[in-house]
């Protein structure tokens, strides 16, 4: 099962990453001035996640691929790691839709 992970940057802002059941970190959020903001953060990626309108496929100028989500407003919620392949980026957004729903939130600033 997934994870959200949060997290205290050293400018004070929070952040959460959804890690798979393996660990692996597949989405990373934007900075939140608070705690309850990054939280919110994470209900919403629950929300969206299983919308595939809200996924946002990119290629990247090096030829990387990755994908961003996105709230109903347009705004991005998070961002996944580089990819090798376009395969890669699917399988990446697949396992968001998996992992976000029932994610437990395991809160490291507390």
């Amino acid at each position: 099962m997934g994870k959200f992970v949060i997290n205290q940057r050293t400018n004070g802002e929070f952040q959460f990453n959804l890690k798979a059941g393996n660990g692996q970190t597949i989405l990373s959020s934007e900075g939140y001035s608070s705690k309850s903001a990054c939280n919110n953060g994470i209900e919403s990626v629950k929300t969206n996640s299983q919308d595939d309108s809200r996924y946002e496929k990119k290629e990247s100028k090096n030829g990387k691929y990755h994908f961003n989500l996105k709230a109903g407003n347009g705004q991005i919620i998070g961002s996944s790691e580089m990819y090798e392949s376009a395969a890669g980026r699917d399988n990446g957004i697949e396992s968001v839709k998996t992992n976000a729903p029932d994610a437990t939130i395991d809160d490291q600033t507390a």
